[in-house]
């Protein structure tokens, strides 16, 4: 993580709103995959499907779908971003406070970055950016 981009709060503001085009699209592609995969004739193998791979061994007429949100996940990762998470729609950037490693946290739907979590913990122990965060990140 030596090399990754550090975020500051502005940075990661900017980028929202092509995080939430990127986030939807996803969205819109795994909604569309999980109800053709409910409907597959061979119901078996597709409750099994857990990969991208999966579901295209198991209907391959669905690449589209899957390439389009392989796509929107590459999109964010390739802004220096962090995907966490499809159905809450998680994404990290990371940023430094007084010279220790955070996570900026953003959910899909909220229009700034208002909490951020250490790098060792998840979505569960965010916290509200508070007045002695803000100057301090770099």
């Amino acid at each position: 993580m030596a090399d990754a981009r550090r975020f500051t709060i502005e940075e990661a503001n900017a980028l929202i709103p092509r995080l939430e085009m990127l986030m939807a699209d996803a969205q819109r592609a795994a909604l569309a995959l999980r109800s053709a995969m409910q409907e597959s004739d061979d119901a078996t193998a597709a409750a099994d499907a857990r990969t991208t791979k999966d579901v295209l061994r198991v209907r391959p007429d669905l690449a589209d779908e899957v390439h389009r949100l392989e796509w929107a996940v590459a999109e964010i990762e390739a802004l220096g971003c962090q995907f966490k998470g499809l159905d809450l729609g998680l994404v990290d950037f990371p940023a430094q406070v007084d010279g220790t490693t955070v996570l900026l946290c953003w959910q899909y739907g909220e229009k700034q970055i208002a909490f951020w979590h250490r790098s060792d913990e998840g979505f569960a122990n965010r916290r509200a950016l508070g007045a002695a965060e803000r100057p301090s990140l770099q």
